[in-house]
Formats: structure tokens, C-alpha cells, sequence
């Protein structure tokens, strides 16, 4: 089946919700919900590389670490865990904790979690609507209250937890540490402008994350990669034979699918296994509308760059957007 919509995997988390509007009809009322999972509907959960949620915070998350993929190799696992957050909302204040305020050595962090200083090390940051942060494996993080945020991630549940906020549950001290990045994580990155239509906001070695902003009544045509995952932020649109809106998300297997946009535009995040952008993924068709979906160097020969972006036009990795 090429086109599915996903089905959703409710977590209770004691950090969670209650109330998931507008992005779900899910009632936290007795169990607050932390997570919601994107799944497909028609095959094993194992078979596909990336996993999409959806967190909901009122309390702050564990400080965490997730191993590399050598590190967790090692250990008799599949895969390390890089992900990707992309904040949906988040109340005034909110904030989370990304990297290290300074090189530490092991030692100094094993110490730091044991009386709980470690709380004090971590690199805080305020965030807002529309943020993304990429979290590559190894990096020390924390979510703080007040924030829904998509998240996006090699598939992996593994995470080595170093401190809970007095909540006691287990944390796992040696192998948090023998994993961890012990220095500040390095300049994010830039977002990349491929089109008007298309923003690359991640471009790492797992996979490639891009927001899509679709005009109102437009038609496209979707060049899917062979794992395909679209989260509808706002509008709607038909994706295939399937009706999605915000809040639901769609997994295309690959090959050719058509976007039929509604009244309301579409904007939403593709997230796809990947080092590199797909120039061709996206198309807009009719009358007039040219190639507004292909690489702005080869369609638009007079393409200006939006001040702050970077354009990726000619390169083949994301060693640009890293730089």
C-alpha cells in the first residue's frame, strides 16, 4: 500500500497532559498523556528506520543521553538515536536543555550526577513556536514544561537516563556517561530554502527533515522516498486517495502520489531517511505553475536567497549545512 495513514500509539506519561487540542481528540483526563507514536497501520513497527512523535509536557523530562550507533551496536542493538524536535507550541518561559555550558571531563559528569548538579551544566535555551533543534546522539537533553513539540528520530526506544527531577525512577549513570558528548554541541544548523514550497530544516547523516507550505487548491506531485512520513501542522489536503488534517500524519512507501491542497494551504513536515535533500520530491502541477517543487539553481536561473538561508543547489551531502 503506498499511501497509509498512520495510526497513533497513545504513551501516559507522569510529565504528560490532559487536554492534546488541536493536534489530538485524546482524552489525558486519567492518565496524563506524554506521547503520541506514529505507526503504519500494515506492517511491523521494525520495518521502518525513522519514528514520528508528538510530546506533551507539564512537568520537565529526565536529562537523557542516547547512545551512537557504534556505542549501541556494541550493546546488541539495531541502531544509536539522533532525533529532531520541531516545537508546535510552548508557553512563555519554556525551555530546554541541549549540550553541555562547557567541556567536562567523565569523571566531573559522574559526579555531577550523583549529587544532582548536573542540572546546572546543561546548555538551557528558551524556545518558541516554529524552533527545531537537532539532538545528534550523544548529545545531553532535556525538555522542559509548557512545550508540544514533533519530534522526529532513527527508530530506537533506547535512553540512558541521568537525572528525574526527584522522581525517582532508575537512571543508568555508567552507560550515560560512557555515551555522552562531554564538550558544547556545535552551531545549529541553517535552514535550507530549496524552493518556495520546500525548507529543509535538518540535514544530517540518518535522516532529512523539511517543512512543506503548500498554496491553497494546489496540486502536487509527491516523488516519495521508499520511507515517506508527512505531519500536517495546519490545513488539509488529499494525499493520495487519503484525507489528512492537522495533527495526522501519512506514510508513503515510495513512487509517485499525488497532493490535492485545500481552502486552507498546507503546511507540514516530511521527514525521510536520507544525507541528502531529494530535489525532485516535490512538483507542483497545472497550468502556469511550472517547476516550483524542483532545485531553485537548475529551474529558477535568477533565484535570490532569503536572507539567512542557505542554499544547497549542486551539493550532494549536507557538509554545507553543518558547516
Amino acid at each position: 500500500m503506498p499511501v497509509e495513514l498512520a495510526t497513533v500509539r497513545v504513551v501516559s506519561k507522569p510529565w504528560g497532559v490532559c487536554n492534546l487540542q488541536p493536534w489530538s481528540g485524546v482524552n489525558g483526563l486519567t492518565d496524563p498523556v506524554g506521547e503520541l507514536w506514529f505507526e503504519r497501520a500494515d506492517q511491523p513497527v521494525q520495518s521502518s528506520a525513522l519514528l514520528l512523535k508528538l510530546l506533551f509536557t507539564s512537568e520537565p523530562l529526565s536529562i537523557q543521553v542516547h547512545p551512537d550507533d557504534s556505542f549501541a551496536q556494541a550493546m546488541g542493538m539495531p541502531n544509536g538515536k539522533t532525533e529532531a524536535w520541531y516545537i508546535l507550541s510552548a508557553e512563555s518561559g519554556a525551555q530546554v536543555g541541549i549540550g553541555l555550558t562547557r567541556q567536562i571531563t567523565s569523571q566531573h559528569l559522574g559526579s555531577s550526577i550523583d549529587d544532582g548538579s548536573i542540572a546546572d551544566l546543561i546548555n538551557w535555551q528558551p524556545v518558541a513556536k516554529d524552533d527545531v533543534i537537532y539532538i545528534p546522539a550523544g548529545t545531553i537533553h532535556a525538555i522542559g514544561a509548557g512545550i508540544v513539540l514533533a519530534e522526529i528520530q532513527q527508530r530506537s526506544d533506547t535512553t540512558f537516563r541521568l537525572f528525574d527531577f526527584g522522581r525517582h525512577r532508575e537512571l543508568d549513570k555508567d552507560n550515560g556517561v560512557a555515551a555522552a558528548d562531554l564538550k558544547p554541541l556545535g552551531a545549529p544548523q541553517k535552514p535550507i530554502r530549496l524552493t518556495t514550497a520546500r525548507t529543509v530544516l535538518i540535514c544530517g547523516p540518518h535522516f532529512i527533515l523539511e517543512r512543506i507550505d503548500l498554496a491553497q487548491n494546489s496540486s502536487w506531485a509527491l516523488l516519495a522516498e521508499a520511507e515517506t512520513w508527512i505531519f500536517v501542522i495546519g490545513g488539509h489536503a488529499a494525499v493520495g486517495l487519503t484525507a489528512v488534517s492537522i495533527g495526522q500524519t501519512i506514510f508513503v512507501s515510495g513512487g509517485r502520489t499525488s497532493i490535492e491542497v485545500g481552502a486552507g494551504g498546507l503546511t507540514g513536515l516530511i521527514a525521510y531517511p536520507a544525507n541528502a535533500p531529494v530535489a525532485s520530491l516535490l512538483q507542483r502541477l497545472g497550468e502556469g505553475a511550472g517547476n516550483a517543487g524542483h532545485s531553485p539553481g537548475s529551474v529558477f536561473p535568477h533565484f535570490t536567497r532569503p536572507t539567512g538561508l542557505l542554499d544547497l543547489t549542486g551539493t550532494n551531502d549536507c557538509s554545507e549545512a553543518h558547516a
